[in-house]
Order: C-alpha cells, then structure tokens, then sequence
C-alpha cells in the first residue's frame, strides 16, 4: 500500500515516514500543501495523511481541492488545533478521519487499517486461495496449519497481488504500490520479492499460488489458477 504525508514539520514527516516503510507501507512525503496536492493528484496513493496547518495551500483547501478534482483517496487530516469545529471543518470539507497531534504511532496504524478497509468495502477481512490465508489486519500468512513469517515487504507485495486476485499485474504495478515515489532502482527489485514469496509460499508446500505471466507480469490465485 502507498500512502502520501503532506506535513511541514520536517522531523514529524521524517519519523512518521521510517515508522510506516519499516511497516511495510510505500511512504511519499511533501512539506507544503501545494505540492501535496500536486503528488495527490498525479500519482495513486491508498491514503493520504494531510496536517491542516501547511504553508502553501493549507490543509482545508489541499482536501477541498482534491474532492473537487473528484479524488477519491481517504484523507486523515492531522493538526494541533483541538477543537469539534475544526474536526467539524475537515469532515465536512470531504476527510475521512481525523487525528489530534501530539498521537500515538499505534493509534495512526490502527486508523490507517481503519481507511484502508473502509476504501474498498469489498474486501474481505481475510484472503483465502486454497489453503493459502491471508490476514490484512493482523498481517499474517498460513498454508494450511503453518504459520508463514515473511518480512513486512515482503507481506506488502503479497498483500497487494491479494487485493488484485486473479488479475494479471505488472512489475510497474507493484512497484508503484509498495515503493515510495523516490525509489529509483531497478524496477526487478518486484521479481526478487516474488523469488521470495514463492520460497516461502509455494516451494515448501508443492503449490504454485504466484504464477507469472511472461512480458505482463504476475497473478496471485488458488494454486496458480
């Protein structure tokens, strides 16, 4: 999942950001309002993380703006403003939560997952191909009794080719989802992860979930079907 912060509090951005990547998020950062609106707008984020309080555009026009250009991402507003009619504003304005400063990293997680879930109101609380299942929530991963560890990279490609069963995804796909915006290495860095996934997955178990679609890219499906 790649989410964006719009925060101008360097050091807030920069902790925020290390704690979701090390979660196993894509994590895009922008420091002034108008250019996170231009980020919102041009790329295809999960979540967008927006303070109120922003040089530029501030955060009730960056949220107003983007509804009007008919973008759809849920917005977390954050501020340290602390007052019903301030949370009052931003709801109406089109955010979807909204969260005081100083909070707790725990809790932004839990609200992440809160809007992640709330975004596609069809998915289901658990992903299940075969024997294989596939918990979002709690981030875990069994092939039949045994439990998978896998490294939270590694969950978050899984995670994303679980969103997309049965579909044909492509490299560009996963990096665009699971990297951040700066990433620019090389775009096989997806086929490295999914060398792992089938290690752990698939090689142990004699099943092929992960199947690759040569020039097109990969789908995720009950033993390859």
């Amino acid at each position: 999942m790649r989410l964006l912060i719009v925060e101008d509090e360097k050091r807030l951005a920069d902790v925020v950001a290390a704690g979701l990547t090390a979660e196993g998020y894509g994590v895009d950062v922008a420091n002034d309002g108008t250019t996170g609106f231009s980020m919102a707008r041009q790329n295809p984020y999960d979540v967008i993380i927006l303070d109120i309080m922003l040089p530029g555009m501030n955060g009730y026009q960056v949220c107003r703006k983007l509804r009007e250009a008919e973008v759809r991402t849920p917005i977390l507003m954050l501020t340290a403003k602390d007052g019903e009619h301030d949370e009052a504003d931003g709801l109406d304005l089109g955010a979807d939560d909204y969260l005081t400063k100083p909070f707790s990293f725990v809790v932004l997680q839990a609200r992440i997952r809160a809007l992640l879930r709330r975004s596609v109101s069809t998915a289901p609380t658990v992903w299940e191909f075969g024997d294989l299942v596939i918990d979002p929530a709690a981030k875990t991963v069994r092939r039949g009794e045994a439990d998978i560890s896998l490294t939270a990279k590694e969950f978050a490609v899984l995670e994303y080719l679980a969103s997309r069963a049965g579909e044909v995804v492509s490299k560009t796909e996963v990096l665009e989802h699971v990297w951040d915006f700066a990433y620019d290495g090389d775009v096989n860095i997806v086929e490295v992860y999914i060398s792992y996934l089938r290690r752990k997955l698939d090689a142990p178990f004699g099943r092929q979930a992960i199947t690759t679609l040569r020039g097109a890219g990969y789908r995720l499906a009950a033993d390859g079907g």
